[in-house]
Formats: structure tokens, sequence, C-alpha cells
């Protein structure tokens, strides 16, 4: 079974799982019912009703049968992942310990878990508790010895202004424009996702082309966020009603071009090249100067590719963590050379040979 640009399927997730091809998914995105266990209605101050999770699909009768019914989709989930897969899977403090649990019962191998904070929680009316103002996601690998699972993790420091980015995302709740609605203007789907939240998933796991399984597909949320950045997607849902939603919605999406899905590449991904290559290629030449950014080292470049300040010789990494008495040095942002419009790092040098390899 090849898959389309688009694929929702209405039905039962276990089944329509084990209907599928094995192996054929990249990544799986789940948001599961959470098991909510609602003891009657939820009133505000002014004893007016909130509008909670009362929904058939998220009721069970014990956590032995919640339990049952996560030990099955997760089998079936883990049949249709690829090797080199992963998994993702969303709850609360009401479920996630216990999806955990059978996530690693059944050979996952747990790559994180993110807390997504809500920056715009639903206060607790009754003042009994804390306000639960985060939900928790976990980031696994088929299995522990899997290890090359896509993970972007250039593309995700830059989008949060090259600076690491962290297991604690900050982004607000599904509200306004985003909220998908019925005719009666109430909200369609009672736990609708931010698409903020599937858009860093996918940018961060999965390649442009990539398969992307939802089996709890609601009103399409992981579908629009993959639909707009070039991956495929699988959504499975029960609810005829949500199907229709999705459909609406998804339609309506306009997919990012092909030559704007680029990101920011891991460059332990990219071809080695050595610091002699440069000396080879001409782009510098033995005898020529390089210097530190601050102009307080100066070393000579040698045909070999090693670099000599005073009596001491070596590597640009060794040379430059001995100038600076430090541990370790990356040569190729250290050392810089001269051009028409002042110092650039030899790391500019690198991508160049990189390009001609490429």
């Amino acid at each position: 079974m090849s898959f389309g640009p688009e694929t929702i399927i209405h039905g039962d997730c276990i089944a329509a799982m084990n209907a599928l091809p094995e192996k054929s998914v990249d990544l799986i995105f789940a948001d599961p019912p959470y098991n909510l266990q609602l003891g009657g209605d939820l009133l505000r101050p002014d004893n007016s009703k909130v509008d909670a999770v009362d929904d058939h699909w998220d009721q069970f009768e014990s956590f032995a049968v919640y339990d049952q019914f996560t030990r099955d989709w997760m089998k079936a989930a883990r049949r249709v992942l690829k090797d080199d897969g992963a998994l993702w899977v969303i709850g609360s403090y009401h479920n996630i310990f216990r999806v955990g649990t059978v996530l690693q019962d059944l050979g996952f191998w747990i790559l994180n878990d993110v807390i997504w904070r809500k920056s715009n929680p639903m206060p607790n009316f009754k003042g009994t508790r804390f306000a639960n103002a985060h939900e928790t996601l976990i980031w696994a690998s088929k299995s522990q010895g899997a290890k090359r699972y896509t993970f972007n993790y250039d593309a995700l420091k830059m989008a949060n202004d090259e600076v690491q980015m962290r297991s604690d995302w900050t982004l607000p709740l599904c509200t306004g424009e985003e909220r998908i609605k019925g005719p009666d203007g109430q909200k369609a789907h009672p736990t609708q996702k931010p698409e903020a939240l599937l858009h860093r998933v996918i940018l961060a796991s999965t390649k442009p082309g990539d398969v992307i399984l939802d089996p709890f597909f609601g009103v399409g949320t992981t579908g629009a966020a993959a639909k707009r950045l070039g991956r495929r997607f699988v959504g499975i849902e029960r609810e005829a009603e949500y199907i229709h939603f999705a459909k609406e919605r998804i339609a309506k999406v306009t997919p990012v071009s092909l030559q704007d899905l680029d990101v920011m590449g891991s460059k332990r991904a990219e071809p080695r090249v050595p610091f002699g290559s440069i000396v080879e290629a001409g782009l510098l030449n033995p005898g020529d100067t390089l210097f530190c950014s601050k102009g307080a080292h100066a070393a000579k470049v040698r045909a070999d590719g090693s670099i000599v300040v005073g009596d001491l010789a070596g590597s640009i990494h060794k040379i430059g963590a001995m100038v600076q008495s430090a541990p370790a040095c990356n040569g190729w942002t250290y050392w810089h050379f001269k051009t028409d419009k002042g110092l650039a790092p030899i790391d500019v040098l690198r991508a160049q040979v990189r390009a001609g390899m490429n």
C-alpha cells in the first residue's frame, strides 16, 4: 500500500491500524482518550456549568479496561511503525503514567518527556487543587537500539532564536479562530490541540514527504499541520462528525512551497571535511595567517593542514585550545582568515568544500 498525501479512515483505530501494512509509517502522534474519571458536573463560582470532557469515548469502566485499551492500540501502532520511526503520545496526569508504563513494557525507548505549559490554562474553580496548567508528551523511539530516528536539532534550535530547545514548551490552548466550531457556535471537539504544538512535533521529528499516523484524529489538527509542512498523513477517527469537520478544515490548508520546507540541517549529518582539505582545495595556502576574532592570537597554516603558533604545532582545534588554556576548542569558529570585508571564520571555507561535495 502506498500512501497518498491525505488519508482519512473512518473506523476503530485498532482494527484500522491492524489493516495497514507493517512498518509503513515514519511517525505516530497519538492523542488518546485521557480517561478523566469526572464525577458529576463542574461548576464555576457563578454556578454556570463548565463544558468539561464528558464524551462517551473518554469513559472506561476501570483502570484495567483502560490499560488493556492502551496496550491494544499501542501494539497495533508499534506494528505499523518503521524501525527508525518514533512515537509521540500526549496525556494529562489522569493517564500519562499508565500510558508510559505500557509504552515501556512493549519495548519503546523513551527519548524525552516534554511538558506543554499552557499559557492560558483553565483555572481550578473549586480551589481544592493546583490549576492544571500543563500536559505531558512522551517522545519514544521504537526500541532502545534505534539510533536513526529523525531529530532536526538545528531546526528546533533556530526556531528558538538559536538557543537549544528545551523540554518545556510554553504554548497557548487552542482558542479563537483556530477553534473548530459546529453550526451551533459551540466547540466541535472538547480537546482540540493547538496547531502550534503539532507544528513543533512535526518539525522536530519528520522530514518532508514522511508519513505521519494519528490514530485519534479528532478534528484533524495533525492533518492540517502535516499538510502545511509537506508531510503525508493517515488519520483514523471513529466519530463521523469529527471527520466531517476535519475534512472541511484540511481542505482550506495551503501547503508550504517545496523550496520553503528546507530547515537548518545538522552538521553531524554533513560530510566530514578536515582542515587539510581547505588547503588542498587552494582556499588557503601554506604560509597564510589565521587570526582569532579578537586579534590576540595568530597562526601560520602549513601544507599538511596543521597550524603553528610559536613553538606549538597541531590541528586547528588543538592549537585553538592551547592558546586559550582551554580544555577544548572548535577551531572552525575560533580561527578566522582575512577577506576584503574583514575577518571571516574558516567555517565559511568548510561550507564551500561541502557545497562542492553535494
